[in-house]
Protein backbone atom coordinates (compact mmCIF):
# COMPACT_ATOMS: atom_id res chain seq x y z
CA UNK A 1 0.00 0.00 0.00
CA UNK A 2 1.74 3.27 -1.25
CA UNK A 3 2.94 4.93 2.09
CA UNK A 4 1.20 8.62 2.50
CA UNK A 5 1.52 11.50 4.92
CA UNK A 6 -2.02 11.59 6.75
CA UNK A 7 -2.49 14.89 8.22
CA UNK A 8 -5.21 15.88 10.39
CA UNK A 9 -6.17 18.61 7.69
CA UNK A 10 -4.65 19.80 4.44
CA UNK A 11 -5.60 23.58 5.39
CA UNK A 12 -3.06 25.85 6.39
CA UNK A 13 -1.54 25.71 9.53
CA UNK A 14 -0.48 28.19 11.87
CA UNK A 15 1.05 27.57 15.27
CA UNK A 16 3.14 29.67 17.92
CA UNK A 17 4.87 27.54 20.24
CA UNK A 18 4.02 29.11 23.99
CA UNK A 19 6.69 26.82 25.42
CA UNK A 20 9.20 24.96 24.72
CA UNK A 21 7.56 21.40 26.13
CA UNK A 22 4.77 22.83 23.40
CA UNK A 23 7.40 23.02 20.89
CA UNK A 24 8.36 19.27 20.97
CA UNK A 25 4.54 18.62 20.53
CA UNK A 26 4.18 20.52 17.36
CA UNK A 27 7.53 19.30 15.98
CA UNK A 28 6.33 15.25 16.21
CA UNK A 29 3.28 16.21 14.99
CA UNK A 30 4.46 17.95 11.99
CA UNK A 31 7.25 15.71 10.98
CA UNK A 32 8.26 12.85 13.09
CA UNK A 33 9.01 12.40 16.47
CA UNK A 34 11.86 13.76 17.85
CA UNK A 35 14.11 14.75 20.79
CA UNK A 36 14.68 18.46 21.47
CA UNK A 37 17.25 20.68 23.40
CA UNK A 38 17.72 24.48 24.02
CA UNK A 39 19.80 25.88 26.55
CA UNK A 40 17.14 28.90 26.70
CA UNK A 41 13.91 27.08 27.65
CA UNK A 42 12.64 30.73 29.26
CA UNK A 43 13.63 32.44 26.19
CA UNK A 44 12.65 30.16 23.11
CA UNK A 45 9.69 31.48 21.08
CA UNK A 46 8.99 29.46 17.81
CA UNK A 47 6.70 29.43 14.82
CA UNK A 48 5.37 26.64 12.32
CA UNK A 49 3.50 27.24 9.17
CA UNK A 50 2.28 24.00 7.36
CA UNK A 51 -0.12 22.46 4.44
CA UNK A 52 0.24 19.22 2.81
CA UNK A 53 0.24 18.80 -0.53
CA UNK A 54 -0.76 15.41 -1.67
CA UNK A 55 1.63 12.98 -0.28
CA UNK A 56 4.38 15.59 0.35
CA UNK A 57 4.06 18.25 3.63
CA UNK A 58 5.65 21.57 3.49
CA UNK A 59 6.88 23.32 6.57
CA UNK A 60 8.27 26.69 7.26
CA UNK A 61 9.87 27.21 10.45
CA UNK A 62 11.12 30.09 12.28
CA UNK A 63 12.65 29.50 15.65
CA UNK A 64 15.62 30.23 18.31
CA UNK A 65 18.36 28.63 19.32
CA UNK A 66 17.88 24.64 19.87
CA UNK A 67 18.58 21.67 18.40
CA UNK A 68 17.07 18.22 17.50
CA UNK A 69 17.59 14.63 17.50
CA UNK A 70 15.95 11.72 16.08
CA UNK A 71 17.13 8.69 17.88
CA UNK A 72 17.65 4.82 17.77
CA UNK A 73 15.09 4.81 19.92
CA UNK A 74 12.59 6.94 18.35
CA UNK A 75 12.73 5.23 14.78
CA UNK A 76 12.16 2.14 16.32
CA UNK A 77 8.97 2.96 16.96
CA UNK A 78 8.42 4.32 12.86
CA UNK A 79 5.68 2.36 10.85
CA UNK A 80 6.63 4.77 7.78
CA UNK A 81 10.23 6.23 6.00
CA UNK A 82 10.25 9.51 4.99
CA UNK A 83 13.29 11.97 3.32
CA UNK A 84 13.02 15.51 4.81
CA UNK A 85 14.90 18.11 2.13
CA UNK A 86 15.65 21.04 4.24
CA UNK A 87 16.31 25.08 2.70
CA UNK A 88 17.68 27.18 4.66
CA UNK A 89 16.23 30.67 4.29
CA UNK A 90 17.53 32.83 7.19
CA UNK A 91 20.23 31.98 9.44
CA UNK A 92 22.66 29.09 9.59
CA UNK A 93 21.88 25.62 10.52
CA UNK A 94 24.05 22.15 10.98
CA UNK A 95 22.47 18.63 10.01
CA UNK A 96 24.76 15.73 10.96
CA UNK A 97 23.37 12.23 9.59
CA UNK A 98 26.09 9.04 8.49
CA UNK A 99 28.83 10.87 10.03
CA UNK A 100 28.85 13.65 7.22
CA UNK A 101 27.75 17.49 8.47
CA UNK A 102 26.25 19.87 6.57
CA UNK A 103 26.80 23.59 7.36
CA UNK A 104 23.63 25.46 5.78
CA UNK A 105 23.38 28.98 5.20
CA UNK A 106 20.30 30.54 3.24
CA UNK A 107 19.96 29.04 0.04
CA UNK A 108 22.01 25.97 0.72
CA UNK A 109 19.65 22.48 0.70
CA UNK A 110 20.29 19.58 1.96
CA UNK A 111 18.65 15.74 2.14
CA UNK A 112 18.06 13.43 5.38
CA UNK A 113 16.48 10.06 6.18
CA UNK A 114 14.03 9.63 9.07
CA UNK A 115 15.12 5.95 9.34
CA UNK A 116 18.56 7.50 10.30
CA UNK A 117 19.96 9.41 13.02
CA UNK A 118 20.01 12.53 12.79
CA UNK A 119 21.02 16.01 14.62
CA UNK A 120 19.93 19.62 13.36
CA UNK A 121 21.14 22.53 15.47
CA UNK A 122 20.58 26.13 14.98
CA UNK A 123 23.00 28.25 17.50
CA UNK A 124 20.89 31.18 16.29
CA UNK A 125 17.46 32.25 15.53
CA UNK A 126 16.52 30.54 12.13
CA UNK A 127 14.02 29.83 9.16
CA UNK A 128 14.05 27.18 6.96
CA UNK A 129 11.47 25.60 4.83
CA UNK A 130 11.41 21.38 5.16
CA UNK A 131 10.25 19.27 2.45
CA UNK A 132 9.17 15.98 3.79
CA UNK A 133 8.05 13.35 1.49
CA UNK A 134 7.76 9.40 1.73
CA UNK A 135 10.48 7.83 0.35
CA UNK A 136 8.80 6.05 -2.44
CA UNK A 137 7.91 8.58 -3.67
CA UNK A 138 10.99 9.23 -6.04
CA UNK A 139 12.32 6.53 -8.16
CA UNK A 140 15.87 6.43 -6.86
CA UNK A 141 16.39 4.00 -4.36
CA UNK A 142 16.57 4.88 -0.70
CA UNK A 143 19.95 3.82 -0.26
CA UNK A 144 21.06 5.09 -3.15
CA UNK A 145 19.60 9.00 -2.03
CA UNK A 146 21.25 7.62 1.58
CA UNK A 147 24.80 8.63 -0.05
CA UNK A 148 23.75 12.33 -0.53
CA UNK A 149 22.55 12.22 3.35
CA UNK A 150 23.61 15.55 4.79
CA UNK A 151 25.67 16.97 2.08
CA UNK A 152 25.27 20.75 1.45
CA UNK A 153 24.21 21.35 -1.97
CA UNK A 154 25.07 25.43 -2.66
CA UNK A 155 21.62 26.87 -3.54
CA UNK A 156 23.67 29.91 -5.41
CA UNK A 157 23.91 28.25 -8.56
CA UNK A 158 22.96 25.26 -11.01
CA UNK A 159 19.78 22.73 -10.33
CA UNK A 160 19.63 23.10 -7.04
CA UNK A 161 19.40 26.98 -7.16
CA UNK A 162 16.70 26.37 -9.30
CA UNK A 163 14.71 23.52 -6.88
CA UNK A 164 15.66 26.48 -3.54
CA UNK A 165 14.02 29.13 -6.25
CA UNK A 166 10.97 26.71 -6.63
CA UNK A 167 10.59 25.44 -2.82
CA UNK A 168 10.92 28.88 -1.31
CA UNK A 169 7.87 30.47 -3.89
CA UNK A 170 5.85 27.64 -2.06
CA UNK A 171 6.80 28.98 1.08
CA UNK A 172 5.50 32.15 0.61
CA UNK A 173 2.73 30.67 -1.05
CA UNK A 174 1.20 28.31 0.88
CA UNK A 175 -2.00 29.91 2.08
CA UNK A 176 -3.18 29.70 -1.55
CA UNK A 177 -1.97 26.14 -2.38
CA UNK A 178 -4.78 23.63 -2.23
CA UNK A 179 -7.01 21.25 -4.22
CA UNK A 180 -5.58 20.31 -7.62
CA UNK A 181 -3.35 22.89 -8.07
CA UNK A 182 -1.71 22.00 -4.79
CA UNK A 183 -1.51 18.22 -5.95
CA UNK A 184 0.36 18.98 -9.46
CA UNK A 185 2.55 21.55 -7.65
CA UNK A 186 3.84 18.50 -5.10
CA UNK A 187 4.04 16.39 -8.26
CA UNK A 188 6.83 18.97 -9.87
CA UNK A 189 8.31 19.54 -6.68
CA UNK A 190 9.16 15.90 -6.52
CA UNK A 191 10.32 15.62 -9.99
CA UNK A 192 12.40 18.50 -9.49
CA UNK A 193 13.58 17.03 -6.37
CA UNK A 194 14.78 13.80 -8.20
CA UNK A 195 16.38 15.54 -10.89
CA UNK A 196 18.54 17.02 -8.72
CA UNK A 197 19.56 14.22 -6.66
CA UNK A 198 20.50 12.49 -10.12
CA UNK A 199 22.52 15.26 -10.77
CA UNK A 200 24.45 15.47 -7.56
CA UNK A 201 25.67 12.15 -7.61
CA UNK A 202 26.68 12.30 -11.41
CA UNK A 203 24.95 9.06 -12.54
CA UNK A 204 27.27 7.58 -14.95
CA UNK A 205 28.30 3.79 -14.90
CA UNK A 206 31.49 4.46 -13.99
CA UNK A 207 30.71 6.51 -10.54
CA UNK A 208 27.67 4.20 -9.69
CA UNK A 209 27.37 0.29 -7.75
CA UNK A 210 26.25 -2.15 -10.80
CA UNK A 211 23.21 -2.69 -8.52
CA UNK A 212 22.09 0.42 -8.15
CA UNK A 213 22.53 1.34 -11.58
CA UNK A 214 20.25 -1.36 -12.25
CA UNK A 215 17.69 -0.56 -9.44
CA UNK A 216 17.69 3.04 -11.52
CA UNK A 217 17.02 1.84 -14.60
CA UNK A 218 14.00 -0.62 -13.60
CA UNK A 219 12.28 1.99 -11.95
CA UNK A 220 12.67 4.17 -14.98
CA UNK A 221 11.34 1.02 -17.33
CA UNK A 222 8.45 0.49 -14.86
CA UNK A 223 7.45 4.34 -14.70
CA UNK A 224 7.54 4.53 -18.41
CA UNK A 225 5.43 1.79 -19.05
CA UNK A 226 2.87 1.60 -16.12
CA UNK A 227 0.32 1.89 -18.76
CA UNK A 228 1.06 -1.99 -19.98
CA UNK A 229 -1.14 -3.85 -18.49
CA UNK A 230 0.68 -7.11 -19.68
CA UNK A 231 3.88 -5.21 -17.29
CA UNK A 232 5.19 -8.34 -15.11
CA UNK A 233 8.36 -9.14 -13.17
CA UNK A 234 9.43 -11.24 -16.34
CA UNK A 235 8.79 -8.24 -18.89
CA UNK A 236 10.66 -6.14 -16.84
CA UNK A 237 13.52 -8.67 -16.00
CA UNK A 238 14.11 -9.89 -19.99
CA UNK A 239 14.20 -6.15 -21.12
CA UNK A 240 17.30 -5.66 -18.34
CA UNK A 241 18.75 -9.65 -19.55
CA UNK A 242 18.65 -10.58 -16.04
CA UNK A 243 16.23 -12.89 -14.29
CA UNK A 244 13.50 -12.99 -12.32
CA UNK A 245 15.27 -14.05 -9.33
CA UNK A 246 17.77 -11.13 -9.45
CA UNK A 247 14.52 -8.63 -10.40
CA UNK A 248 13.55 -9.45 -7.38
CA UNK A 249 16.46 -9.49 -4.91
CA UNK A 250 16.82 -5.61 -6.35
CA UNK A 251 13.67 -4.52 -4.88
CA UNK A 252 14.34 -6.57 -1.83
CA UNK A 253 17.31 -4.67 -0.71
CA UNK A 254 15.12 -1.81 -0.76
CA UNK A 255 12.43 -3.25 1.30
CA UNK A 256 9.91 -3.82 -0.89
CA UNK A 257 8.87 -6.43 -4.05
CA UNK A 258 8.38 -5.22 -7.64
CA UNK A 259 4.30 -5.94 -7.72
CA UNK A 260 4.24 -3.93 -4.39
CA UNK A 261 6.07 -0.97 -6.05
CA UNK A 262 4.72 -1.31 -9.74
CA UNK A 263 0.93 -1.08 -7.89
CA UNK A 264 1.58 1.78 -5.55
CA UNK A 265 3.32 3.80 -8.39
CA UNK A 266 0.06 2.85 -10.69
CA UNK A 267 -2.12 3.81 -7.87
CA UNK A 268 -0.36 7.42 -7.64
CA UNK A 269 -0.56 8.36 -10.86
CA UNK A 270 -4.49 7.28 -11.45
CA UNK A 271 -4.63 9.55 -7.92
CA UNK A 272 -3.10 12.44 -9.43
CA UNK A 273 -5.02 12.15 -12.91
CA UNK A 274 -8.16 11.81 -11.11
CA UNK A 275 -7.80 15.04 -9.37
CA UNK A 276 -6.06 16.72 -12.40
CA UNK A 277 -9.07 19.72 -13.81
CA UNK A 278 -7.64 18.49 -17.41
CA UNK A 279 -9.05 14.77 -17.16
CA UNK A 280 -12.32 15.80 -15.80
CA UNK A 281 -14.20 14.59 -18.53
CA UNK A 282 -12.33 11.32 -18.31
CA UNK A 283 -14.35 8.09 -16.90
CA UNK A 284 -12.70 6.72 -14.04
CA UNK A 285 -12.58 3.80 -16.08
CA UNK A 286 -10.28 5.18 -18.64
CA UNK A 287 -8.15 6.53 -15.98
CA UNK A 288 -7.82 3.29 -14.48
CA UNK A 289 -6.96 1.42 -17.63
CA UNK A 290 -4.71 4.06 -18.60
CA UNK A 291 -2.46 3.29 -15.50
CA UNK A 292 -2.47 -0.72 -16.19
CA UNK A 293 -5.94 -1.72 -14.72
CA UNK A 294 -8.46 -3.24 -16.89
CA UNK A 295 -10.73 -4.45 -14.17
CA UNK A 296 -12.84 -1.29 -12.75
CA UNK A 297 -14.02 -2.94 -10.14
CA UNK A 298 -10.65 -4.47 -9.08
CA UNK A 299 -9.19 -0.81 -9.43
CA UNK A 300 -12.28 0.66 -7.56
CA UNK A 301 -11.25 -1.97 -4.46
CA UNK A 302 -7.41 -1.84 -4.75
CA UNK A 303 -7.90 2.17 -4.43
CA UNK A 304 -10.01 2.28 -1.33
CA UNK A 305 -8.01 -0.08 0.35
CA UNK A 306 -5.22 2.34 -0.33
CA UNK A 307 -6.12 6.04 0.03
CA UNK A 308 -9.38 5.06 1.95
CA UNK A 309 -11.92 6.28 -0.13
CA UNK A 310 -13.28 5.10 -3.67
CA UNK A 311 -12.11 6.65 -6.40
CA UNK A 312 -15.33 8.91 -7.26
CA UNK A 313 -14.88 9.87 -4.18
CA UNK A 314 -11.73 11.32 -4.57
CA UNK A 315 -12.44 13.18 -7.48
CA UNK A 316 -15.04 14.72 -6.08
CA UNK A 317 -12.72 15.92 -3.41
CA UNK A 318 -14.70 13.68 -0.61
Amino acid sequence: MPAAVQPASQNLKSSVALTFDHWKHLVAESFVPLAARTADVDGFRGQLRSRVLDRMSVVEVTATSHEVHRTPALIAQASERYFKLNLQLEGTGLLIQDNREALLRPGDLAIYDTNRPYTLAFEETARIMVVMFPCDALSLPTDYVGQLAAVRMAGSTGLSGIVGQFIRQLSENLEVLSGPSGSRLAANALDLVSTLLHAEMDIAPDRMKPQALLAVSVREYIEANLSDPLLSPASIAAAHFISTRHLHNVFHESGTTVATWIRSQRLEGARRELRDPLHAGKPVGAVAARWGFLDAAHFSRTFRDAFGVSPSDWRRGA
